[in-house]
Order: C-alpha cells, then structure tokens, then sequence
C-alpha cells in the first residue's frame, strides 16, 4: 500500500510540474494558433497538441537512454571574450529562446505597424500546415525542461550496487498524456479570452518575450557561456513567476488608470456642456 500512495503522489507533482510548466507553452500556442484561417484555428491547436503530446512521450524514451549522450559537449571554445561548451541540449534551448525572441517581436512589431487610417496592417493566414509544425516544434523544445524536470521526481531508488535504479515510466507517460488533455481542453478557452480582450493579448506577447530570454538565459547557463570572463546565469522559475505577476499588476493598474482618465475626461465635457 505505502508503494501505491508514493506512486499516487509522484503521479500527482508530474501533472502539476506539467501544468506549471506547461503554462508558457500553451500561451505560445493560443497566440501562434491565431495566424492559421479562423475556421481551422481550434482545429490547429488540438492537433498540434496532439502530435506534440505524441513526440513529448517518444522523447521521454529517448531522454531516458541517452540523457548522458545528450549532455556531452560536442563543441567547446576557450579564450577570447567567449567562452562556453555546448551539447546538444544547450542548443536546443538556445534556439527555443532565440525562436521565441523573434516570434514575439516580429508579432509587437505587427501590432505597431498602424496605416494612415489608424488601423492594423491586415496580415494574409498562415497556412495549417505550418502553423502545426511550428506548434509541434516548440512544444518539443519546452519539452526538454519538463521531462528532465519529470525523470528527476520519478527516479526509482539506486540499486544495491549503487546503480541507478531507472525511472516509473508509465507514470511519467501518464502525466505526460493527463497535461496534454488539458492543454486541448484550455487552449480553445485562452484563446477566446486573449481575443475577447485584446489588451492581454499585448500583455501575453510580453510574457512569451520573457519566455524567450529565459530560455536563453538556460540554454546559455547549460552551455557554461561566459562573455568576458562572466559566466551567464540562468533566470530561475521564481524570477519569472516575479516578472510576469509585476507585468500582469502594472497591466491591471494602468487600465484601471485609463479608465479613470476616461471617466474625469466625459465629466469635464458634461461640465462644459451645461
């Protein structure tokens, strides 16, 4: 019985460490979503999700057998004022990170880019196709960090020769697949909120901004990068936790402003008026 309640609580913190770390992801996914025709948009989202879960459960095989493969530097470059080893993980979250710096800034850039008339530029859909394999792509590269993440709480005790004792991987294909289902289930409902008020949807492009340079900040901390002799630190979750609740707070203050600002402005004219 105490080996069924441990695996039931192990089960449990995979799927909340899937949810957590799942939340940047599903944003990622409610924006690009946005770019396919919007007939097709939930379409694209619940597939991708579903392809991608696919992949995040044939990477979890993979990542078990050569997780030590995939941590050897292949590449490592000393003096200068950059130095750093890089393996195959690091890359991956580098280009993550860098992929969503661009995505995130091409997309502020949009939404500045104003006519004459005062309206948005109008942008032609993206084809399903692509914006598929862009979500499949990237929810691979955030992949990496929860499954690690995952393989780390799922560990089964050393052997008695002081081997490793391997992992509980159908709990962990279980979470795997439980996350999944509610990110199919949320992903149509982020994606009405963020167009039902657009203003979040400036506020989320931030989010995934920070997204990226966390993801650069890791990929280069794995990699031991130091420009100048200073080795880069990666952003922990907490500091990411700090900067989105500040950006959500100012975002909610400087509307309540606004609003305010709106309100003493229609008294001013009334008050004219009469």
């Amino acid at each position: 019985m105490p080996e069924i309640i441990n695996l039931a609580v192990t089960l449990g913190l995979l799927v909340l460490l899937q949810a957590v770390l799942g939340f940047d992801n599903l944003l990622y996914i409610s924006l690009e979503s946005q770019r396919a025709p919007e007939a097709d948009q939930s379409r694209v989202r619940k597939l991708g999700i579903g392809i991608a879960v696919g992949l995040r459960v044939i990477l979890l095989f993979v990542l078990v057998n050569l997780v030590a493969a995939l941590q050897d530097p292949f590449y490592t470059t000393t003096g200068g004022w950059v130095e750093g080893s890089f393996n195959f993980h690091s890359v991956i979250v580098l280009f993550g990170g860098a992929f969503i710096l661009y995505t995130a800034t091409k997309e502020i850039a949009h939404m500045m880019s104003l006519e004459e008339e005062g309206h948005a530029v109008d942008r032609k859909p993206s084809p399903p196709g692509k914006v598929i394999g862009l979500i499949v792509f990237m929810n691979v590269i955030f992949s990496f960090d929860s499954i690690l993440s995952a393989m780390a709480l799922a560990s089964k005790p050393p052997l008695p020769n002081g081997e490793h004792g391997g992992y509980h991987l159908v709990i962990m294909v279980i979470a795997i697949l439980i996350g999944g289902a509610l990110m199919i289930l949320l992903a149509d409902k982020v994606t009405t909120f963020l167009q039902r008020n657009r203003m979040y949807e400036v506020l989320g492009l931030f989010v995934l901004f920070v997204v990226g340079i966390m993801l650069l900040t890791e990929g280069a901390h794995l990699a031991h990068l130091k420009f100048f002799g200073n080795e880069i630190q990666a952003m922990t979750k907490t500091t990411f936790y700090f900067v989105i609740a500040t950006l959500l707070l100012t975002d909610i203050v400087q509307g309540r402003y606004q609003k305010k600002l709106a309100q003493e402005k229609m008294r001013k004219e009334k008050l004219h008026d009469v």
